[in-house]
Formats: structure tokens, C-alpha cells, sequence
């Protein structure tokens, strides 16, 4: 520790212990990092609100995102606005073009199938490890989750099922206990969100969904490695007939956004 960083760390102890007060530099210093913190969560809320919109479909794949539309909408200022759509940028979830502004990103149907083919071995695995390592409370939460999706499905509500999916699904990531693979297929399960959801107005998918649940669910609580793992991969996988509803469900969406 230099002494110039002692001298001044005493300095500042003897100040604030005299006056009750932090020299002005210090100060001006703590108020920056309370404006940056508030500044932060003010991106961060507006971040998870754009974010929903576009899981929900409300904006649909190549909507416009303008800056002083949501400064308007949102009764922000700029900066905030400007670091969630980077944020958003950074997620895979928009794009942010020269000139013209920032749009929601728009996958075509190779790369979508790609994308969940590789969603489906990441969940593969953390249903194996999850399998291995879930602790008795862990199961309860995956069981509690598992009966949310059968209550959202009874009343054919597939926008509550959303939710409750993925709440079974995060409870299975955790039961991993493997950080790294948490963060890699939460991050691609964010950008596949809207396609997801998508899935769940496939008619009599949510009842599907559930009995696929199930064979999870069972397999992970026999402590069966290899069944969970093939489980969550075929409920997660889109192929055929599923491929074929999905882009179907996306081509409804796509003129939405082409006439807004």
C-alpha cells in the first residue's frame, strides 16, 4: 500500500470523524457512484421491459426501436434508453444499424433450427448433471414448478404456462450446479424466448409440453442420467411437424411489424 493512498485514507477517516462530513473530492466521488448505480438500474429495468415485449411479441422480429419513442414512453432520459438497447445489442436480441436506428432481430429458419439444436444439447446436459447432483430441496422447486405448468395448462392459458416453463426449466439449470453451462443456456434461452412462446399457441402443444415434463421430471427424480438428459433433448429440439408450426406461428407475426 503506497503511503500517498494511506495518507489519504487517514486524512479522509480524521475528516469525516471531526465534521461528520467527507472532503468535497470524496464526496463528489460517492455521489457520482449513487448516480452511476441509479443510473444502472434505470437501464436495467428498462432493458427486462423491452425484453418482455419482445418475448411476448408485442415487438415483434423487425420492429423498430426508436430512441425518442421510449425516452417518451418510458419517461427516461437518453443515456439509460441508449445503454439498454446496447445491452439488448449485446444479448443477441436487436440490432443496431447505422442510420437507421435500432431493430429487433429477425432469425431466419436455418439459423433458428440451429440455434435450437444447440439449446437442446445444453439442456440435455444440465438434465444429466441435474439428475446427478439435485438436492432433495431442488426437487421439491422442480415439482412445484412442474404442478404451476399443469395448473397453467387446465386452464388453457398458454401465457401463464410461459412463465411456468421457464420457471421449470431455470429449476432444472440450477440442479446442475454447473455455473458456466447455467449462464451459456440462460443466455441462449433468452433469445430464443419469443420463439418458445410462440411454440405454446401451437394447438394442443401445451398438453404435450406437460406429459414431456413429466418424463423429466420422473427421470430426474430416479436419478436416471440418461433418460433425463434424452427427455428434455427430444421437449426441446424442434423438428418436423414442430419446425413446421413454429415458422408458421412467426410468418403471422412477421406483417405486424412490416405495417407498423
Amino acid at each position: 500500500m503506497s503511503v500517498v493512498f494511506m495518507y489519504t485514507l487517514m486524512y479522509s477517516f480524521v475528516f469525516f470523524a471531526d465534521t461528520g462530513e467527507y472532503p468535497d473530492a470524496e464526496l463528489e466521488s460517492i455521489n457520482q457512484k449513487k448516480w452511476d448505480n441509479q443510473r444502472m438500474k434505470i437501464s436495467d429495468t428498462l432493458r427486462e421491459k423491452i425484453e418482455e415485449q419482445i418475448a411476448t411479441g408485442a415487438l415483434p422480429p423487425g420492429s423498430s426501436l426508436d430512441e425518442a419513442t421510449l425516452v417518451e414512453q418510458y419517461g427516461v432520459s437518453r443515456t439509460p434508453v441508449r445503454e439498454a438497447l446496447i445491452q439488448l445489442a449485446t444479448e443477441g436480441l436487436i440490432e443496431i444499424r447505422p442510420r437507421r436506428g435500432a431493430v429487433v432481430t429477425s432469425i431466419g429458419p436455418t439459423r433458428l433450427s440451429e440455434m435450437f439444436e444447440v439449446m437442446a444439447e445444453l439442456e440435455a446436459m444440465c438434465a444429466r448433471l441435474a439428475a446427478r447432483r439435485m438436492t432433495d430441496a431442488e426437487r421439491r422447486a422442480l415439482q412445484t414448478a412442474h404442478q404451476a405448468c399443469e395448473d397453467a395448462r387446465s386452464k388453457d392459458d398458454s401465457d401463464a404456462y410461459f412463465y411456468c416453463n421457464e420457471q421449470f426449466h431455470s429449476a432444472i439449470y440450477a440442479g446442475s450446479h454447473n455455473l458456466f453451462l447455467i449462464e451459456q443456456a440462460s443466455q441462449l434461452q433468452r433469445r430464443l424466448r419469443p420463439y418458445r412462446r410462440l411454440q405454446l399457441r401451437v394447438r394442443n402443444r401445451m398438453v404435450t409440453s406437460f406429459q414431456e415434463h413429466q418424463t423429466v421430471v420422473q427421470a430426474i427424480a430416479d436419478g436416471d442420467t440418461e433418460g433425463a438428459a434424452q427427455a428434455l433433448r427430444s421437449h426441446v429440439v424442434v423438428q418436423g411437424e414442430r419446425f413446421a408450426d413454429l415458422l408458421a406461428s412467426l410468418h403471422a407475426l412477421t406483417p405486424q411489424a412490416e405495417a407498423a
